[in-house]
């Protein structure tokens, strides 16, 4: 999927770049899976603002995902590709026989035409079909995995990542995620074969601060020139850290620092822990 870089006419040209979405099919969606999505600013319920540098932005509406993939053993016929303002990958638009329709997660190579199944047991390891872990032959890469039996996929859904299913051992599944955590999963849990689609999103450049704006990022500012009870970077006379090591206002560790809740009982399911640039293995 092509990625467009503009000449540098202008300033704003110099250094952006386009994602010509070419495996967009579809260009208006579904009215009837549409659904008014309510922004926040970055403020809570009693309109204070908890996250900064969020804010604006062009309006959206949410579409329905189908996570959990229920609709057993019917076959669903893809109507198209479409762009989704609200996640970085594509989505696919499925007619099931009844005339359902329903969205999901569109992975690399899903075109209009084709046809995917959703199942309890066993089928065929096509790219799109979703059954349980434990009928996938280990070795495929899959996608939009579920933690949880019946609770809907959780896992490894962004724009061109998959995770790859390398060991099936008693009741759970081991799977090698894109961040390199190797973790288990209960072998009831469903997954779709392959990988996630629109592959080139990440060598996207904006170029301009505008274009952070229409996605509702506000401009940031440097923590070092705030006050000292703004931010663990602020404060001082002149430009000082303090031997701060790099965080953010909530003074979590800004180059890779642990952010996972510690007690989770999935915990004891993550075989080792994901690689951190700054800290090496991280440990559990």
């Amino acid at each position: 999927m092509p990625i467009r870089v503009y000449k540098p006419i202008t300033n704003a040209r110099r250094n952006a770049s386009v994602n010509l979405h070419a495996e967009v099919t579809k260009k208006s969606p579904e009215k009837s899976l549409l659904r008014p999505l309510q922004r926040s600013g970055g403020r809570n319920s009693q309109g204070k603002l908890t996250v900064i540098q969020q804010g604006g932005g062009h309006k959206r509406r949410y579409r329905l995902i189908d996570w959990r993939r229920q609709k057993d053993d019917q076959p669903a016929q893809v109507v198209g590709i479409e762009y989704d303002p609200n996640r970085t990958c594509h989505i696919a638009l499925l007619r099931y026989p009844d005339g359902e329709l329903r969205y999901v997660i569109a992975p690399r190579g899903l075109t209009a035409g084709q046809t995917v199944v959703n199942s309890n047991s066993q089928i065929d390891p096509n790219v799109g079909n979703c059954m349980p872990l434990r009928f996938i032959p280990t070795g495929l890469e899959v996608h939009a995995v579920e933690m949880v039996p019946g609770g809907g996929a959780k896992l490894v859904r962004s724009a061109g990542i998959a995770a790859r299913l390398t060991n099936k051992e008693g009741r759970f599944a081991t799977l090698v995620m894109p961040s390199g955590e190797i973790r288990q999963v209960s072998l009831d849990c469903r997954a779709t074969i392959g990988s996630v689609g629109n592959p080139d999103h990440a060598l996207v450049k904006l170029g301009k601060a505008g274009r952070a704006r229409w996605m509702g990022r506000r401009p940031r500012t440097r923590g070092m020139a705030m006050s000292h009870h703004q931010h663990p970077h602020g404060g001082g006379e002149g430009r000082s850290k303090g031997g701060q090591i790099p965080s953010n206002a909530s003074n979590t560790p800004a180059k890779g620092g642990r952010t996972r809740v510690r007690g989770k009982a999935s915990d004891e399911r993550i075989l080792r822990r994901r690689f951190s640039r700054r800290y090496g293995q991280l440990k559990i």
